[in-house]
């Protein structure tokens, strides 16, 4: 928490700003010094380091990490730090891209025969009694005599949709 604001408002109710500062622990050179507001040395690199960083990372089409931004500095004989590099990207809001995690799709036979629509495609309930059934598999977990031993079994529910009773079920 900065304590800037705290001691400006004591210097300007007329108390001495020695006093305010040994009570926050704060040294009167570094107060002095943020009210000039003049950078310090690191900030000064920081915004330098952080130029290069944006064009390392613009040069990549925006697809390089911090690791490869901090590789391609070393190449380029910028001398800094992994952990600097990662800190600078964050507050920059530069971030590496990833690939996509590829997803086996299927694809149906153009020329297979299509399931028939016994149902009509109608899901909800049926007024007539034990007509029909709906599927569902759930896993449940089968407790044995410890819990160590415990394994999860799919099992298969149908449920009927005019009464919501489960019928039959049967665990593989």
């Amino acid at each position: 928490m900065k304590m800037d604001p705290f001691i400006e408002a004591e210097e300007a109710a007329g108390h001495s700003v020695k006093h305010c500062c040994e009570l926050f622990k704060v040294s009167r050179a570094a107060y002095y010094e943020r009210k000039q507001d003049v950078p310090s040395q690191r900030e000064l690199t920081d915004t330098e380091l952080t130029e290069k960083i944006t064009a390392v990372h613009t040069e990549s089409k925006g697809t390089y990490g911090s690791p490869r931004v901090h590789q391609e500095l070393v190449k380029r004989g910028v001398a800094c730090g992994r952990r600097r590099v990662r800190r600078l990207m964050r507050r920059a809001g530069l971030e590496g891209r990833c690939k996509k995690r590829w997803r086996k799709t299927t694809v149906p036979d153009p020329a297979a025969e299509r399931a028939k629509d016994l149902i009509q495609r109608h899901f909800g309930p049926c007024t007539e009694l034990d007509r029909r059934y709906v599927g569902d598999i759930q896993c449940r977990h089968r407790h044995w005599v410890s819990y160590a031993d415990r394994w999860t079994m799919p099992m298969l529910f149908a449920v009927c949709r005019s009464s919501g009773v489960p019928k039959s079920w049967r665990s593989a």
